[in-house]
């Protein structure tokens, strides 16, 4: 099988490459790079005037399979993936049951693979159950295929227990992927704490609950010499330790949302669920440091923290729905409309932090166009604009605080191994 993607302006961040000219992919692979590329191909795509990308790689997603499937499965969260431009997703273990173990990491790939449409890497629990108490098997999990390692959703709020567990990371070359958050600090928040909380009457969650597990969690990985991820930074405290750490050339990295960098807490008002999110939504201030974060490359990563429910655990008052929004049909258009157009962020910049600097925090040979790589590509046309509409997501989450928003710059083609998935905003399986 043949194909040729031809015109299209050629953005390869890991190769410095940001050129006009055609590829030829065989068999999965990508064969050729160059101008004017005059092969047969079994199929061709005219990407004149469109960006010609590494697949895109979102490295924090909840796929909800195994036990949550009425909110997602991987078969819709994969082809919601391949709707946004993502060929490759990793997904977190707080599933149900908690992969945690090596017998769920390994039906999570082998659902994949029978039921996805983009890859699919799995990220271990790092305790037994998410409970933060024992650590999970860390070994087996590696063995088997697991990427990382996190307790997202919970905190591992025993600071021995989170030190062994780096100290075992590193031992197996895993990242860990830090959910900063003191469960005491939080309490019964439901959003950020400040004058909208005041207002809306709801219980604040105040800065310092993430600031304090980031500072323990750089201090645990200075002295274990363990590479410490940081999930979801949300605040302008949590973004000057993270750019510290990196000054004194601790092993942290970090990521950011799209909505932690397009929304504040203003956005509760009106009290829609599809905006309590964990970490809650902050300040401008917060938003206006996300954002020189990612321009100075203290934080290296852009991931979307995919989080579905269904529309009945969200139809609810604001004080007892989950947390949690979608975002992987949303983020491509959020990143040209917030970091690219107002020049935040160069396309190659902003291509980088969804592309080759994710695939290097999980050790994936993804994220590249070099030849012979996997012919994993993302054509995103910058011109193409779309209103979100909650309803025509391909994810069984429809809680997006998007809705009626007008997006320009979308993929407009997902190709993984060489195969088409999705093309001209429809999905091809």
């Amino acid at each position: 099988m043949k194909l040729l993607i031809k015109g299209g302006r050629i953005i390869d961040p890991a190769n410095g490459k940001d050129t006009t000219g055609d590829i030829l992919v065989e068999d999965g692979k990508i064969k050729e790079i160059g101008q004017n590329i005059a092969a047969q191909a079994d199929d061709t795509i005219d990407a004149t005037g469109k960006l010609v990308v590494p697949g895109l790689i979102d490295i924090h997603v909840h796929l909800r399979e195994p036990g949550l499937e009425a909110k997602e499965t991987i078969a819709t969260g994969t082809r919601a993936a391949a709707r946004g431009g993502f060929t490759s997703v990793a997904c977190m273990p707080n599933t149900k049951p908690v992969a945690d173990n090596q017998a769920i990491i390994e039906f999570i790939k082998v659902r994949a693979a029978q039921t996805g449409v983009v890859n699919v890497y799995p990220i271990g629990a790092i305790t037994k159950e998410s409970k933060g108490q024992e650590l999970a098997e860390i070994g087996d999990m590696k063995s088997v295929g697991a990427v990382a390692l996190s307790d997202d959703g919970q905190p591992v709020m025993n600071s021995d227990v989170m030190r062994r567990a780096m100290e075992y990371a590193k031992m197996f070359d895993l990242p860990i992927i830090s959910h900063s958050e003191d469960k005491d600090l939080v309490a019964e928040g439901v959003m950020n704490e400040g004058y909208m909380s005041t207002v809306l009457g709801l219980k604040g969650i105040n800065r310092a609950a993430e600031e304090v597990m980031v500072a323990r969690d750089i201090i645990l990985s200075e002295i274990t010499g363990c590479p410490v991820h940081i999930a979801h930074i949300s605040t302008a405290g949590s973004v000057r330790l993270v750019k510290e750490a990196k000054n004194r050339g601790v092993k942290v990295t970090a990521e950011a949302t799209p909505h932690h960098f397009t929304l504040t807490d203003q956005a509760v008002e009106g009290y829609n669920t599809a905006t309590k999110v964990n970490p809650p939504l902050r300040t401008a201030d917060d938003v206006a440091a996300i954002k020189a974060g990612l321009a100075d490359g203290t934080i290296d990563i852009i991931a979307t923290d995919h989080a579905p429910h269904t529309q009945e655990e969200k139809d609810v008052e604001y004080n007892y729905a989950p947390f949690g929004m979608v975002g992987l049909e949303t983020v491509v258009g959020l990143v040209f409309k917030e970091l690219i157009e107002p020049g935040i962020l160069t396309l190659p910049e902003a291509i980088a932090k969804l592309t080759i600097n994710p695939a290097r925090l999980l050790r994936l040979e993804k994220g590249t166009l070099s030849q012979g790589a996997d012919a994993d590509i993302t054509i995103i046309d910058p011109n193409h604009e779309e209103t979100v509409i909650a309803e025509e997501l391909a994810s069984k989450g429809k809680n997006t605080p998007f809705t009626g928003w007008n997006l320009k710059g979308l993929p407009v083609a997902t190709i993984v191994a060489g195969r088409v998935v999705m093309k001209d905003r429809k999905l091809l399986c």
